[in-house]
């Protein structure tokens, strides 16, 4: 304000004024430079979240890993999506479906605006083309056996036949499709959230080089197209992955979010990030950190429910692995109780099965769990009593204190209990996963949550022909249980035929189970929409931040 005509202000009155001026400014600034990521994220609409691991390729018919899904379901969208509070099958492309009486036919009726990224129309030709790259042999999609429902999808991935028309996939106009199944699935519709079910854009991606060529680099911000409700705007590898609302996407003004920051973090760095305020959203949580959080801030912690199961794979193409007495005998040693009381902290269940209780009904059955006195006696009749014969065996884990905490427990167990003697190897994801694609290791430490939630996600891993088993172990009587229950519409007879077969997983105990997950995770207060759902899936056009 300006002083008063023929009035001047006194000396002491000016200096006060300008002390004061200056010294609000500097509380403003201050408070500025105060303000958080997390914070500025939730005026602005911009989500910060934690992932875990950096993702191999952005390609989803490439999607081996959760941390994968959680960035490709922003990026693409498939036939049918997932109801943000249950995850129940809810339009996504395609408005709606039919299903013949036999179970066997779906037609779906795509939706008329439904847009690439770029503006081009999306149709039932981009879906079909899809699926064929899927299946291409030369591709080396892992997920392709997920398509193996469809009639002839199999003798085609297998280089059988290169008709791609006796493939059960018909587009007879540009906004239908049509699948037909080689047999009833009752579980098929929840099956195509899967990314490997995505569509892709086959011209931007012929532009860089064949389109089933594995290592084409498409997927990359200056060339993607995609279909979902972002776009890619940043693949910083190892630092950030940046994606932007998609103004193409046909239900953009559903929308509220602006952008998603996805870091690969590890879970301690992880969870001081969020201290700092820097992520709305961590993948996880440190061992032993859950009890501090429900005491100090009970509000930012969540325990959701998930469909998961911590375990370590056994490499039975290897002469100390190749018993079933001795992986018994390395299972009933293993006091999984203290490993979740001392170490985990987080709620989690004893794995004496490998499927969780809680899906759709099925109760698995139970192996035993701790029994020091059988495990002793099945390594001396598999000749080894008191380990001797045995070489040093070696444990895998991907870098993690949690991981390398459990493997130092199970390296003990053994020790004592059995007289083993065990090595720790540490790598970083990528060398692991390249380990196990190349069945170059001993005991890996491994993790399998749902892809949808249905027995034959976690028990169809185990079949001889599943390009996720990586063991060496096989069974013709198992595989025929898991092809009969999928094929079964009948839920209390497919819920026997899973039984069977998994008593034939536990009696051969190709992998040892640790846990049953839950999701233990740190959420900011702005974060809406983050319902707790059993394979920690977000629909993100649901989610958006209050500040």
């Amino acid at each position: 304000m300006s002083p008063l005509p023929g009035k001047t202000l006194r000396p002491t009155l000016l200096a006060s004024t300008c002390a004061l001026l200056v010294l609000v400014a500097g509380l403003l600034q201050s408070c500025l430079k105060r303000e958080t990521l997390a914070a500025r994220g939730a005026r602005e609409q911009v989500l910060h979240r934690g992932i875990g691991h950096e993702l191999e390729d952005l390609d989803p018919h490439f999607a081996a890993v959760a941390s994968d899904y959680h960035v490709l379901s922003a990026l693409f969208e498939g036939l049918v999506a997932e109801d943000p509070v249950d995850l129940h099958p809810v339009p996504g492309v395609a408005e709606r479906w039919d299903c013949s009486d036999d179970g066997r036919v779906f037609t779906f009726h795509l939706r008329r605006d439904a847009r690439w990224s770029d503006g081009s129309p999306l149709g039932s030709a981009d879906f079909a083309a899809s699926f064929r790259r899927v299946l291409s042999p030369a591709l080396g999609a892992k997920g392709a056996p997920a398509l193996y429902v469809l009639r002839g999808a199999e003798a085609y991935h297998r280089g059988e036949t290169r008709d791609f028309s006796t493939v059960g996939v018909e587009a007879p106009d540009a906004h239908t499709l049509r699948l037909t199944l080689r047999e009833p699935r009752a579980s098929f519709l929840a099956m195509l959230a899967q990314p490997v079910w995505f569509p892709v854009h086959l011209p931007s991606i012929a532009r860089l080089g064949p389109v089933e060529q594995r290592g084409n680099a498409w997927a990359r911000p200056e060339t993607m197209v995609c279909n979902g409700p972002f776009t890619l705007a940043e693949w910083s590898v190892n630092h950030r992955i940046v994606v932007r609302k998609s103004a193409n996407y046909w239900d953009a003004a559903r929308v509220r979010l602006r952008e998603i920051h996805f870091y690969p973090l590890s879970v301690d760095t992880e969870e001081r990030a969020f201290r700092a305020g820097q992520l709305h959203l961590t993948d996880a949580l440190p061992a032993g950190k859950g009890p501090v959080y429900q005491r100090l801030h009970p509000g930012r912690l969540r325990t959701d429910p998930l469909l998961g199961t911590y375990f370590f794979r056994l490499n039975t193409r290897l002469p100390a692995l190749a018993d079933a007495r001795v992986r018994r005998a390395l299972s009933l040693s293993v006091d999984r109780p203290a490993i979740i009381a001392s170490i985990l902290q987080g709620g989690q269940k004893p794995a004496t099965s490998f499927t969780p209780t809680g899906i759709a009904g099925y109760v698995p059955p139970q192996t035993e769990g701790r029994n020091l006195v059988e495990a002793r006696r099945l390594l001396a009749e598999a000749g080894h009593p008191g380990g001797a014969g045995l070489p040093a065996l070696e444990i895998l884990f991907n870098s993690s204190d949690t991981h390398r905490a459990v493997a130092e427990a199970l390296q003990e167990m053994w020790r004592k209990e059995l007289g083993l003697r065990v090595k720790l190897v540490n790598m970083e994801q990528t060398s692991v996963l390249n380990a196990r694609r190349t069945g170059d290791y001993q005991i890996l430490r491994s993790s399998w949550t749902a892809d949808y939630a249905d027995p034959e996600n976690f028990l169809g891993i185990w079949t001889s022909a599943s390009g996720d088993n990586f063991t060496g172990w096989s069974s013709p009587a198992y595989d025929a249980l898991i092809a009969e229950a999928a094929r079964t519409i009948d839920g209390n007879r497919r819920k026997e035929l899973y039984a069977a077969a998994e008593s034939i997983l536990m009696e051969a105990s190709p992998f040892i189970g640790i846990y049953h997950y839950t999701h233990l995770f740190l959420i900011h207060p702005s974060v809406r929409g983050w319902h707790p759902t059993a394979l920690d899936h977000h629909p993100y056009k649901h989610v958006w931040l209050e500040p």
